[in-house]
């Protein structure tokens, strides 16, 4: 690991750190200690996914014009802005405007540092580095969550005044620490400046495998990430009679599971195709709805039917540390030269549209309808295995299985993937 990639690394995990931080405690702050009401508090946490869907089309075609390092240094200055502002604000309108630009600034930064660990890493290297990054934001996120809520006071505003300046002083660290990065520099194409706006959207929307791996990609945050603090947090309250101190002990559990099995697991998934990877992530999860709908409907005793919960969420962690060291790489192979930076905005906007909608559809149907919502997500989580089975199909051997590759380019998004395996013939 060179000396970028490891600013990168510290950049992934404060970027998280700071997620963490104030995002749990947005709604009891606006609507309770600013006293604003929960409409606002609501509106809020909607502002945060609008404004990703708002400026991520625009990061994509930014980072492969200027580079990720300029993009990723305005997107944090914005974040450092709007922390701070929110942290001051006591009217709605201020909050509001606060909030947009705080999620805005957070939404860029990921395609921004994901292109960078594209720039720096090879194809051999490509998973461990992602894997790397997924770690360091699950360890990111518990970290700032568990500090921030013993720093904050429910009967205090400047408490969460303090909460939010710290948030965005270490915004301002991360630019001086980023700003620091010598990252190799991107193959250029020259007819990506000068081409019409929507010219790299065309391109990425006639990449059948790209366009196939999108569809994939909003399942599985549909499925899994969208239901998490939503849907399946309310079935489990009212299905299976978890209580609040389980219900964070089954949270607590699904970041252990990623902790302890992300390394254990990359090896062998680094020498398996990536689109089996995949499909062995939706049985998994499959397995995972099922012994949830025991936990609810299984009519056993509570104790079990905690373990069982519990065991849900440490079973959507196993998947997800497998494929922490896929999508990502993936997104990165299919992109041709010098457009990553676009594909990485595009799959985060598709990630982002599963986390806004995932809520919405989970929430209600969790909490009301129990056994056609554990039906349901088990038949899209069945569904994922058979998109990632297809989606192997639109893919060359290298991009499938990285490790067929013996050559040590950097493939920075290599839609000539084809080029270079008829080259290593």
């Amino acid at each position: 690991m060179g000396a970028a990639m490891r600013r990168i690394h510290v950049g992934n995990a404060l970027s998280a750190f700071g997620l963490g931080f104030t995002v749990p405690y947005l709604y009891v702050y606006v609507a309770q200690v600013r006293g604003l009401g929960s409409m606002t508090a609501g509106l809020v946490l909607a502002v945060f996914a609008v404004a990703a869907l708002i400026v991520l089309p625009f990061a994509g075609r930014a980072i492969v014009r200027r580079g990720p390092l300029p993009v990723l240094l305005i997107a944090l200055v914005t974040a450092a802005l709007g922390a701070l502002s929110l942290g001051l604000s006591a009217s709605a309108p201020t909050v509001l405007l606060s909030a947009a630009a705080l999620g805005a600034g957070q939404a860029v930064m990921q395609p921004a540092l994901a292109t960078m660990i594209v720039d720096c890493s090879t194809t051999e290297t490509r998973s461990r580095a992602f894997a790397m990054q997924f770690f360091l934001q699950n360890l990111g996120l518990g970290v700032g969550g568990l500090i921030g809520g013993h720093l904050v006071d429910t009967t205090s505003a400047s408490s969460f005044t303090l909460l939010f300046a710290i948030e965005a002083a270490m915004f301002l660290v991360l630019v001086a620490v980023m700003a620091t990065v010598r990252a190799p520099r991107a193959p250029h194409v020259e007819a990506v400046p000068g081409q019409a706006a929507g010219g790299s959207w065309k391109q990425l929307l006639g990449n059948r495998a790209m366009v196939q791996l999108c569809v994939l990609g909003f399942v599985l945050f549909f499925a899994c990430y969208g239901q998490f603090e939503s849907g399946l947090s309310a079935y489990g309250v009212e299905a299976a009679g978890i209580t609040t101190s389980a219900l964070g002990t089954a949270l607590a559990a699904n970041t252990l599971m990623i902790v302890i099995a992300q390394f254990a697991v990359l090896k062998f998934v680094e020498r398996r195709k990536r689109s089996r990877v995949i499909a062995a992530v939706g049985l998994i999860w499959a397995v995972a709805w099922a012994v949830a709908g025991y936990a609810g409907l299984g009519h056993g005793s509570q104790t079990m039917a905690t373990a069982a919960f519990i065991s849900t969420y440490a079973l959507f962690g196993l998947g997800e540390a497998m494929l922490s060291p896929t999508l990502a790489p993936l997104v990165a192979d299919l992109a041709p030269t010098g457009l990553a930076g676009q594909y990485n905005s595009a799959f985060a906007l598709v990630k982002q549209l599963a986390l806004a909608i995932g809520p919405a559809v989970g929430g209600p149907l969790g909490a009301s309808l129990h056994a056609p919502y554990i039906v349901a997500f088990l038949l899209f989580s069945l569904g994922i295995t058979v998109l990632a089975v297809r989606l192997g199909r639109q893919l060359t051997d290298v991009q499938n299985q990285p490790s067929l590759a013996r050559s040590r380019v950097v493939t920075q998004g290599r839609a000539p993937a084809d080029a270079v395996a008829a080259a290593e013939a």
